[in-house]
């Protein structure tokens, strides 16, 4: 008597680590959206995010009132949501450029208000989760398999650590901007501890 062997595909619970994007490519696109009118939010979120390595979160709350007057070299102190702990960011040329030209945008259309969250969408609601989800996978359609808020943060991660010649300092440092318990976690977070198991398999 043959007895039948029942499988079940299981996915639910099952979570897709986000991949990360170059940080280049990031920029780039970034950009390109910035200059457009339907999407120029979305551009400097990807600016933004990709350049101070916030949670979405964080990023969602920022005020045009905080960013107005900073100039390149200023600094934007935050407190974080899921922490409680203060941090003081440095902007870079990068969130500068492209937060005058957003401004500069929106005041042309009678869009901006000081006092207001800055990314909202043509709605005048504040972007969820969710839908920047959804945005950004159309938008890195081809970059990689897993795209979400998380990808950017990871290019944030990514650019740090390439550019401190893949450090174990850089790893400190991210480990503590990112609150994690453990450089062996950031590792994990940053996909660099997947790269070294596949090299075992190719150097086999």
């Amino acid at each position: 008597m043959k007895h039948k062997i029942e499988t079940r595909k299981v996915t639910k619970g099952i979570k897709k680590t986000s991949d990360y994007i170059d940080y280049d490519k990031a920029l780039l696109k970034g950009r390109e959206l910035l200059w457009t009118d339907k999407q120029m939010v979305i551009g400097f979120y990807i600016i933004f995010s990709i350049n101070t390595g916030l949670r979405v979160g964080d990023v969602l709350q920022r005020k045009h009132s905080e960013l107005a007057n900073l100039k390149h070299g200023d600094y934007l102190t935050i407190r974080e949501q899921k922490t409680g702990k203060t941090r003081k960011i440095q902007i870079n040329d990068k969130i500068a450029e492209a937060y005058n030209y957003l401004s500069d945008k929106l005041r042309s259309k009678g869009l901006y208000r000081y006092d207001d969250l800055i990314f909202k969408s043509q709605k005048n609601t504040v972007f969820a989760t969710v839908s920047l989800n959804r945005i950004l996978k159309d938008e890195f359609a081809g970059y990689a398999p897993n795209i979400s808020t998380h990808s950017l943060r990871k290019s944030f991660g990514r650019r740090v650590y390439d550019s401190n010649k893949q450090s174990e300092h850089a790893l400190i440092l991210l480990s503590d901007m990112f609150c994690h318990a453990s450089i062996a976690i950031t590792r994990r977070y940053l996909g660099l501890r997947q790269e070294e198991i596949d090299g075992v398999y190719m150097a086999l």
